[in-house]
C-alpha cells in the first residue's frame, strides 16, 4: 500500500512540476488557475490529466484541438515516480525522504527549465537555499545532512567558487560565459550537503558535460 501511495504522490507532483516548468519562465503562478493546451488554450479536464495515464490514453494528443502533447510531460512524471520510489526505498517514510524528495522534484523543473530556456528561476534556487539551511538545525539529520556550520560554508563556498570562474572568465574573454543561476544551483548543493560535495559534484558535471559536448 505504501508503494502504490508514493508512486501515485509521484505523479502527482509530478504533474505539478511540468506546470512549474511551462508557467514559471513567463512568471506566471503555479498554484492558481486550471491546467490548458498550450497549443488551443482550451481548460483541461480533470479525466485528461491523470498523470501518465491520460497522456496514453489521448495517443499523446489534446482531445479538443487533437495537436500532440509534447513527450516532456510524460517524461517528467515518470522521472518524478522514479525518484520518489528510490528515495523511499533507501529511507522509508522519514522527515528525510520529503526532503529529498523536494529537492529532487526541484532539480528536475530546474533541469527541464534550464534545457528549454537557458535559466534557472530563483523562485526554485532561493526556496532550496533557505529549506537546505533550515533542515540543518534538526540534529536528528545530520547522519545523512551537515549542521548548520557546515551548511552555511557549504553553500557561501558553492555559491563564491562559480561566481569566481564567472568574474575571472569575463575579464579575460571580455564576455559572460556563464550564468549567476549557476551559482546559486551550487549554492544549493552547499546548503543541502556541505562543502564537501562541492568539489564532487563539480567534477562530475565537468564528466558529464564533456560527454555531452565530444558527440
Amino acid at each position: 500500500m505504501d508503494f502504490l501511495f508514493v508512486i501515485i504522490l509521484g505523479g502527482l507532483w509530478g504533474s505539478f512540476a511540468n506546470v512549474c516548468i511551462y508557467r514559471l519562465p513567463q512568471e506566471k503562478g503555479v498554484v492558481s488557475g486550471r491546467s490548458y493546451c498550450p497549443k488551443c488554450k482550451k481548460q483541461i479536464t480533470w479525466k485528461d490529466n491523470i498523470p501518465i495515464l491520460s497522456y496514453l490514453l489521448l495517443s499523446g494528443k489534446c482531445r479538443k484541438c487533437k495537436q500532440s502533447i509534447s513527450s516532456q510531460y510524460p517524461m517528467v512524471e515518470i522521472l518524478s515516480i522514479l525518484f520518489f520510489i528510490i528515495i523511499y526505498f533507501l529511507y522509508g517514510i522519514t522527515l528525510t525522504t520529503i526532503l529529498l524528495m523536494t529537492l529532487s522534484l526541484s532539480f528536475i523543473i530546474i533541469f527541464f527549465i534550464d534545457l528549454k530556456y537557458f535559466i534557472i528561476p530563483n523562485e526554485i534556487t532561493f526556496s532550496m537555499m533557505a529549506l537546505g539551511f533550515i533542515k540543518s538545525f534538526d540534529p536528528n539529520l545530520n547522519s545523512i545532512f551537515p549542521n548548520y556550520i557546515n551548511s552555511l560554508i557549504g553553500g557561501l563556498f558553492g555559491y563564491s567558487i562559480i561566481w569566481s570562474i564567472i568574474f575571472f572568465y569575463k575579464q579575460l574573454r571580455k564576455k559572460e560565459g556563464m550564468g549567476l543561476g549557476d551559482a546559486k544551483l551550487l549554492s544549493v548543493i552547499g546548503f543541502w550537503f556541505g562543502w564537501m560535495a562541492i568539489p564532487f559534484v563539480i567534477f562530475i558535471s565537468s564528466i558529464i558535460a564533456l560527454f555531452s559536448v565530444i558527440p
